[in-house]
């Protein structure tokens, strides 16, 4: 159950907010600028590549690790092929994960190694295999980590981790790496590199457009912002006992929907599916139809529910860039939807490019999930 009142108790929300989420999520802009100058410190502006790398390959734990990934992929289109090397491990501590390199890896690719913990075991042997086969190989990672004495140097290029005053990795556990401002602090210095070897464009300037972005976006979520007039505060509120079915439309949308699915299962519990249309329509029409339908109930009508908890009902979230062309599934998607009684959620960015549009979808639904996290009742308080 979602309680309501403390949506719009500010006092309330920071309370509850043990973990700082909400902070993050509110200070991602100035994480960006940071993040930026730790780039700058760390000599990505005084590279000089000689061409671009032929793929790029991307290793590190948790929820924002794979979405830098997929955020990298999306930005970088057919530049180069970005592929994430997934953990394997008997357990999710630091100390158990490895990681392996592709046989076809060579001296012709880029290792990135993004992480808020740095104390991987594996992710330096990773490393170490990287240099032996003359991959070069950066890391964002905390400052004084041991992954920071591995990925040094001549052997590498490692940026500190932009963290604000009040984080420490080991307060808050595995929860940091869904947290809003994690995904910053690693994205942006690797956003910074890869401008500079001409992957994808994010030039100086072009960062700071995502910083006040962001904070334009803090400014129109934030817990002051009434529900009524606050976006993320009335999305949570809609997606409360639902089962989301997040369909994005867009190279921005398509990462940041995927992202939005997993901070929602991770930090508020709830389980989400997302898939890109057109073909979320088939992939997800049948849910539309059955158990999780907005008009199902069950064959005993008259049963006592007193006791039952309320079953989940589908609701769609449509998330989209800004359309380029008249090409959009999204009519025939909300026709989909409200054919079968089941409400909508629409999400579209102010104009701008990629990266700005790209940065207000993350913080609108970002912000929506930690509303979520905080206040649903019966789901640990973080």
């Amino acid at each position: 159950m979602l309680d309501e009142t403390l949506l719009d108790a500010p006092d309330a929300l920071a309370t509850a907010d043990r973990r700082g989420l909400l902070r993050g999520a509110a200070e991602a802009g100035a994480r960006v600028r940071t993040a930026a100058r730790h780039a700058t410190e760390a000599g990505i502006a005084d590279l000089r590549p000689e061409g671009r790398p032929r793929a790029v390959l991307v290793a590190g734990p948790g929820t924002a690790a794979a979405g830098v990934a997929d955020l990298i992929g999306a930005l970088a289109g057919a530049s180069a092929p970005v592929v994430r090397l997934a953990p394997t491990g008997v357990a999710p501590a630091a100390g158990a994960l490895r990681w392996a390199l592709p046989g076809w890896a060579g001296s012709v690719d880029l290792l990135l190694l993004p992480t808020t913990d740095g104390s991987e075991p594996g992710l330096a042997l990773l490393a170490e295999q990287a240099y032996r086969r003359g991959i070069t190989v950066a890391a964002v990672a905390p400052k004084g980590c041991p992954l920071s004495e591995a990925v040094n140097g001549s052997r590498g290029l490692f940026v500190p981790m932009a963290m604000a005053p009040h984080e420490e990795p080991d307060e808050y556990g595995e929860n940091l790496s869904a947290s809003p401002g994690a995904l910053w602090a690693l994205f942006t210095p690797l956003l910074a590199l890869l401008d500079r070897v001409g992957l994808l464009e994010a030039p100086p300037e072009a960062l700071e457009r995502v910083a006040d972005r962001l904070d334009r976006t803090a400014e129109r979520c934030g817990p002051a912002i009434a529900t009524y007039s606050n976006p993320a505060k009335t999305l949570a509120a809609e997606l409360a006992e639902t089962l989301p079915l997040v369909w994005t439309e867009g190279d921005a949308a398509g990462p940041a929907g995927r992202r939005f699915a997993a901070v929602l299962a991770e930090l508020a519990g709830l389980p989400a599916l997302a898939a890109e249309l057109p073909e979320a329509l088939p992939a997800h029409g049948v849910l539309l139809t059955g158990a999780y339908a907005a008009a199902a109930d069950p064959d005993d009508f008259f049963r006592d529910r007193v006791d039952e908890p309320q079953a989940l009902r589908a609701r769609v979230v449509l998330l989209r860039d800004r359309p380029t062309d008249a090409l959009s599934a999204a009519p025939a998607a909300r026709e989909l939807a409200l054919g079968h009684e089941t409400a909508v959620s629409e999400l579209e960015p102010d104009e701008g490019d990629a990266l700005e549009t790209l940065a207000e979808l993350l913080a609108v639904t970002d912000f929506a999930a930690v509303y979520l996290s905080l206040a649903t009742q019966g789901h640990p308080t973080p």
